[in-house]
């Protein structure tokens, strides 16, 4: 099953192509379009809500494996570069750069905007992405993005069959009641294997559940491995108590937090941070407000011992230790990529990343 994101500026035609890769589904602040035939599955999230807010951009990323930038003749603007951060501060691994609307300049014209990008996204994730010329109203190119897709699509189910025999995890994007059934979400099997029948628990809710039945592209099935989009019938749990971005997953796994200290990469395309900053951090689809309550940044004296200091700030570029403070339960697993944005940025309003299990940092020298 291949899941795709397309992201952009408004003006990057990111929805026309959408609309050319499935049957359009549910749509929030998210559309979704799917596609079923011949064995080949595809699911694409277009960001409907973004720029106004980066929450549909970082869902749409979340719920996808590979990313579509897309980027109009006229060249990036403060709405695309924020997009490239997204993906850089995600660590997104898959993509391809789309120069959408080709047909609507020359060809030495895209080239040299393909030319221009790959100077820009140099030590990106980006940096090594194919680019594709779409048109957005003939549709000129589009099989060769489908191809490229494709190919990709094959890294990525080697990538996933890799973490189907982890503990079951489910990510959920969409809920409602059904009548004479109850409960359903939809949602992604980011790890392990679920199977129909199985007791398990959604969290921040701290509610145990079982899973009465699944389907996967309208279609019943007993189990559901990594990367599988799923729709889940849930028993003893009502759709009010579940919400996007709650997980499933097996009773003693997982970690459930209001207060966070992490070990974070700050952008060089922020602002500094500062003790008593409020920021937003995303862990997965969840998202809380954040009160930057200490600071710990390291650095070298002149001598090869690192030094571990509280801090009133951290620099752009940076690497340090960020204790948080928040209202609401998320629910994480160690090893996950949390994200911080800071919403009163008016241009770019990615942070930083960073993770709660011990990982060494870079100490920075001491100026």
């Amino acid at each position: 099953m291949t899941k795709i994101a397309i992201i952009g500026s408004q003006g990057s035609g990111r929805t026309t192509l959408a609309s050319k890769l499935g049957k359009k589904g549910n749509v929030t602040d998210v559309a979704m379009y799917d596609f079923a035939r011949s064995g080949i599955i595809l699911t694409a999230t277009d960001a409907t809500g973004y720029p106004k807010s980066i929450k549909p951009l970082v869902t749409a990323l979340n719920l996808a494996d590979i990313a579509l930038l897309c980027i109009p003749p006229e060249g990036p603007d403060a709405y695309t570069g924020e997009c490239m951060v997204a993906l850089d501060t995600l660590g997104y691994r898959h993509g391809i750069v789309v120069l959408s609307k080709s047909d609507t300049t020359y060809p030495y014209a895209l080239d040299e905007l393909r030319d221009n990008l790959k100077k820009i996204t140099a030590g990106t994730v980006l940096e090594n992405w194919e680019y594709v010329y779409v048109s957005t109203t003939t549709f000129d190119g589009i099989e060769d993005m489908k191809g490229m897709i494709a190919t990709i699509s094959e890294r990525v189910d080697s990538e996933l069959a890799e973490r189907n025999d982890l503990p079951p995890r489910v990510v959920i994007d969409h809920v409602f009641n059904v009548t004479g059934i109850g409960c359903v979400v939809l949602g992604m099997v980011t790890e392990g294997t679920i199977h129909a029948k199985a007791k398990m628990v959604v969290q921040p809710a701290g509610k145990q559940v079982e899973i009465r039945s699944i389907q996967m592209h309208d279609v019943n099935v007993t189990s559901a491995p990594a990367g599988a989009r799923v729709g889940l019938a849930l028993k003893s749990i009502q759709s009010k108590d579940v919400d996007r971005g709650c997980v499933i997953s097996e009773e003693g796994t997982g970690v459930v937090a209001t207060d966070f200290t992490l070990n974070c990469t700050i952008s060089r395309f922020t602002q500094r941070i500062m003790v008593g900053d409020m920021l937003h951090l995303f862990s997965g689809l969840q998202a809380t407000p954040v009160r930057v309550e200490g600071i710990v940044v390291g650095g070298t004296d002149g001598t090869d011992e690192v030094v571990w200091a509280d801090s009133d700030h951290a620099e752009p570029g940076s690497e340090c230790v960020l204790k948080l403070t928040g209202s609401k339960r998320l629910a994480y697993d160690r090893s996950d990529r949390f994200v911080l944005a800071n919403l009163d940025c008016e241009k770019q309003r990615f942070v930083g990343y960073g993770f709660s299990e011990s990982i060494p940092l870079t100490p920075q020298p001491n100026n």
